[in-house]
Order: structure tokens, then sequence, then C-alpha cells
């Protein structure tokens, strides 16, 4: 009796062992089809590779926020000793590239034919004047139309002006009357060097790039060619079919992942003060989110000029303009910033930042990751309910 009670529950586990065996040789079957296809067509290692390496040479040399070997325009009225050294604080400066004028009228068209950007005017009286209690005169006139690069200019020039000002009274025995002394301390980027906080935003664009794009425009291409259909009038399932999809373009987008870090690291020298465990599992985390939005993508596109242009202007604008890559989100009007929080590259930006820059600042990584988590689930789930093993 007790044999035959147990004979049905064994052959229901066999059936089910045997049922687990074929749906992952078929997984497996399904992974062999898409590497063969990765191998013989050379666009999709192109974007998991040879798009990072472009993509980082052009904004890591081409792309900087820094404003270095500035042409500033010096007008001296009156040489002294004074102007003679303050002048020669420009020209020890990594940030400025003086040019000498004889008056404000000379300089003054320089600036209007771009050949400068700035002027600093010496008037008469400098040396005079310059530790009284009354205002040195000096003036600065700079170009305003780029209103971000004038502003750092002036902070730069100003910078000058204080570090000559606190040597030369130090040097002649003379109280500074200045009313606050200011002493500075960058975290995380000491070197206030741009390209460390462009790399790291940069890997996000580049990642949401390899994920959309491989996914988008390789299963659009299937549908285009034909081999779409043959795969759906097989019993593979649904699941089998999207794991298949997403698993081999996976790993090739870490593939690409790697190449990028490596790059950053390496070759434009930004440091890595977080885990790379850490740095690993986000990544992974966020090529789930990109992949799973290119199937999405690819299920209402099936033609790969419209996949990869949807692609674009859904996954790509929006994180470079709207993630914190180059722009402050806080600076946005508050609409715009409400609407970045359907951004994925917004999270995987300020996780990349940080882990690069700041090293585990848990707090910050798993409130991104938690995010990234719930895209990655919605996503999935809308793929899975609007993928269907029907030709339409």
């Amino acid at each position: 009796m007790n044999g035959n009670v147990k004979y049905p529950y064994l052959r229901r586990t066999e059936k089910q062992d045997s049922c687990s065996a074929v749906r992952l040789m078929r997984l497996r079957g399904l992974m062999r089809k898409e590497a063969y296809q990765i191998i013989r067509d050379p666009s999709s290692i192109g974007i998991a590779f040879l798009l990072p390496l472009v993509l980082l040479l052009i904004f890591g040399y081409g792309v900087s926020l820094d404003a270095k070997d500035v042409p500033v325009g010096i007008v001296v009225e009156n040489p002294s000793s004074q102007t003679e050294s303050f002048t020669a604080a420009f020209s020890g400066s990594p940030y400025f590239d003086p040019m000498t004028f004889g008056n404000i009228q000379d300089a003054e068209q320089a600036v209007k034919e771009r050949k400068i950007i700035a002027i600093v005017w010496l008037r008469e009286g400098f040396g005079r004047d310059l530790l009284s209690a009354s205002a040195a005169p000096i003036s600065v006139i700079i170009n305003g139309v780029d209103a971000n690069n004038a502003r750092i200019i002036e902070g730069y020039i100003q910078g000058v002006w204080v570090t000559w000002l606190e040597q030369y009274a130090a040097s002649t025995g003379q109280i500074q009357k200045i009313p606050v002394s200011l002493e500075q301390r960058i975290w995380y980027n000491p070197e206030v060097r741009s390209r460390n906080f462009l790399v790291p935003g940069l890997i996000a664009i580049i990642m949401t790039l390899i994920g959309a794009l491989l996914t988008s425009m390789v299963v659009a291409r299937e549908w285009e060619r034909g081999t779409m259909e043959a795969l759906m009038v097989t019993p593979v399932s649904v699941r089998d079919i999207l794991l298949g999809k997403l698993i081999p373009y996976f790993i090739l987008g870490m593939g690409g992942m790697a190449l990028s870090v490596a790059m950053a690291v390496w070759l434009f020298d930004v440091p890595l003060r977080g885990s790379f465990l850490v740095l690993f599992g986000a990544s992974a985390l966020f090529l789930v989110v990109a992949l799973s939005l290119g199937l999405l993508i690819s299920t209402a596109a099936k033609n790969q000029f419209l996949a990869g242009q949807a692609a674009i202007i859904s996954t790509f604008l929006p994180a470079f303009m709207l993630s914190g890559f180059i722009f402050y989100i806080g600076s946005m009007p508050i609409p715009i910033q409400w609407f970045t929080h359907i951004v994925a590259a917004r999270y995987f930006v300020s996780i990349l930042q940080t882990v690069f820059l700041a090293g585990n600042v848990w707090p910050v990584i798993l409130a991104n990751c938690a995010a990234l988590v719930i895209m990655a689930v919605i996503f999935l789930t809308l793929v899975r309910r609007r993928t269907r093993k029907r030709l339409e």
C-alpha cells in the first residue's frame, strides 16, 4: 500500500526533472544560437566594444568643463613693481594665457574679435591703494556669452588676486585688510578635474546605448529576416525565448562595461575608491533594465530603423540630458526634476559617481539600486505581457 502511494509521487518527480532538463537544454540551444549570431554579426560586437571605445575617447579627451589656457588681456596704465608682480602671477598659472595690451580700447577690440575672453585692467594708483582700506583700482571684464565659462573664469581671476595679495602682504610685512580668510577643502575630487566627473557618468550613457541598441535592433533584425517566425513555431516557451535573448547580450554588455571601467581607471586616471564588486553588481542591475527596455522597444518596432530611432530617442537623449551626467538636476524646473525619476540612467549615474569618487556610500547606493530593481521588474513584466507566441 505504501509503495502504491509513493510510486505516483516518484513518477511526478521524475517527470518534473525530465521537463526541467528539456527546458534547460532548449535554453542552452537558444543561447548557443544567439552566440553564433553575435559572432557572425560584427555590429553587435561593435556596439558592445567599439562604441564604448569611441565615446570614451571623444568625451574623455574632447569634452572638458575645465577652463585652462584662457586667453586673458592685461592692461597696465602705470607700470610698477607691484603690477609686474601681479601680472607675473597670471603667467605662472596653468589656467591663463595672458596677452599684454597698451590701452583698454585695444583690449576691448580683442574681446569683440574673440582673441581674448577676459580683461584685467590695472589703473593708475594700483600700487598706492593696493593694501589700503579702499578697493585697489582694478577692473575685470569677461565675455559672458558662455555664462558658465564666464563664472569659472571669474572665480579663477579672483583666486589669482587673493593668492597674490596674501603673498604680497606677507613679503612686505604689511597687514592684509581682507575681512574673510578662506581655506578651501574640496572633497572627493580635490584636483577639480571635470574628467573625474564626466567619465563615470559617460559609462552610464554607454551602458544605456549598449543595452537598448543590442536587444532592440537585433530582435528587430530577426523579425525582418523571418527567423523570429521560425522561432515562434518551436515548442520553446516565451520565457525561454526572452532568457535566450537576455543572457548572451547581458554577457556581451558586461564585457563592454569592463572595457569602459578599465579605460576610466587606467587611461583617464579616474580614481575608483569603492568596491569593484559593488560596481559590478550595480552595473549588472542597470544592464538588465537597459536590455529589458530594448526588448520592450522591439515588441513595438519590428523594423531596425524604427527600433534604432526609438532606442536613441527614448534612452540616449533622456540619459544624456536628464540623468545628471552633465547638467545638475537640482537646477532644472520642478516638473523636469519629477520627470527625471523615470530615467533609469539617473540612478546609475549617481551610483557610478559615488562608487568612483566617494566610495561605498551605502545610503546612496542602496536607494538607487532599489529604484533600478523596481524599474527592472516593471520593464520585464511589460515585455512578458507583450510577447506572445503568435504571428501578427
